[in-house]
């Protein structure tokens, strides 16, 4: 299979679907690829508070619109797992898993964005979508009434960690500083009743034989007091990895996982660009994420039309 695009976009995130509408509407025969749902990370998140425009909504509701909005102008989305990009110069070979497929380009724009990272500690492997999720929207409402412990006190954590409060039992929060979250969450959190904050800790060990049953921690300060809490569940929102190793070879990385771009989302190699989460910067939300997409498709188009003479 090898089919032939003008812009390819890897990813089909905030950042990627926007950067589709953009390509679409210069004129360019554009393609999204990813291996998940349409959304990226926001698909994950209960609520959206920050993003202009909508007041709150439901992450997974926002995904839904920004991906109808890139099918209505007319870019192509497919399921496929890209394993490599392959610069030939004008040409960009887009290599995935299903099937064997080769895409072709004249401009690609990486989005991949990010995933969650792990502990890496014990029993983590073991209870891992058994006990221990990434998701309080996806695998929430199964403890209702239970006892839950979340891992983490930056935004993710601490937006989740209200939405669990409000169905779960108790709430155990455990992290690594103290809550780092916009102020006006953590008070809403540190106000619910049902809800233990412990700061300054480090997760040592997930509890259980057949199935989760504790969290093991000790506190960072001199005392290095050890405790054990029981759960039901755990939901761990620690920071995320960029997801870019499928181009490590095109030498577009920083030490850290993620690709360099300008101010154009341009990378170092022509006609490869980048948008999101995935690149190297200050801050990622949804609506940088957007910005980026903009521009990168912006970019895109304009090297495309350079190539069209």
């Amino acid at each position: 299979m090898n089919t032939k695009y003008d812009v390819i976009i890897v990813g089909g995130g905030p950042a990627g679907l926007t950067a589709s509408i953009y390509a679409v509407r210069a004129n360019m025969k554009t393609l999204v690829l990813d291996k998940l749902a349409p959304g990226g990370q926001i698909i994950n998140t209960n609520e959206i508070a920050n993003y202009t425009g909508f007041g709150a909504i439901n992450g997974a509701e926002l995904a839904i619109k920004m991906f109808e909005h890139s099918q209505e102008v007319g870019a192509e989305f497919d399921y496929k797992t890209v394993t490599a990009i392959v610069d030939e110069g004008d040409v960009k070979k887009v290599v995935c898993l299903e099937d064997d497929a080769v895409y072709e380009a004249s401009a690609v724009i990486i989005a991949t964005g990010t995933r969650p990272r792990r502990l890496h500690i014990p029993g983590e492997e073991n209870f891992t979508g058994a006990g221990i999720s990434w998701c309080a929207i996806c695998d929430g409402a199964q403890y209702r009434g239970k006892d839950v412990v979340v891992i983490g006190g930056g935004n993710s954590a601490v937006e989740e960690s209200i939405y669990l409060a409000g169905i779960v039992n108790k709430l155990t929060i455990v992290t690594m500083f103290d809550l780092t979250a916009d102020p006006i969450v953590c008070d809403k959190l540190r106000a619910m009743p049902n809800v233990t904050i412990y700061p300054y800790q480090d997760v040592l060990e997930f509890l259980g034989s057949d199935k989760l049953e504790g969290v093991r921690f000790k506190s960072t300060k001199e005392d290095a007091t050890e405790r054990t809490v029981t759960c039901d569940g755990v939901f761990e929102y620690i920071g995320l990895e960029p997801t870019a190793s499928f181009c490590a070879d095109l030498g577009i990385l920083d030490r850290t996982g993620c690709i360099v771009t300008d101010a154009a989302m341009a990378t170092s190699r022509p006609g490869i660009f980048a948008a999101g989460d995935i690149i190297v910067k200050g801050l990622r939300q949804v609506a940088t994420a957007c910005g980026d997409g903009a521009v990168a498709a912006n970019s895109a188009s304009k090297y495309v039309e350079k190539l069209r003479g």
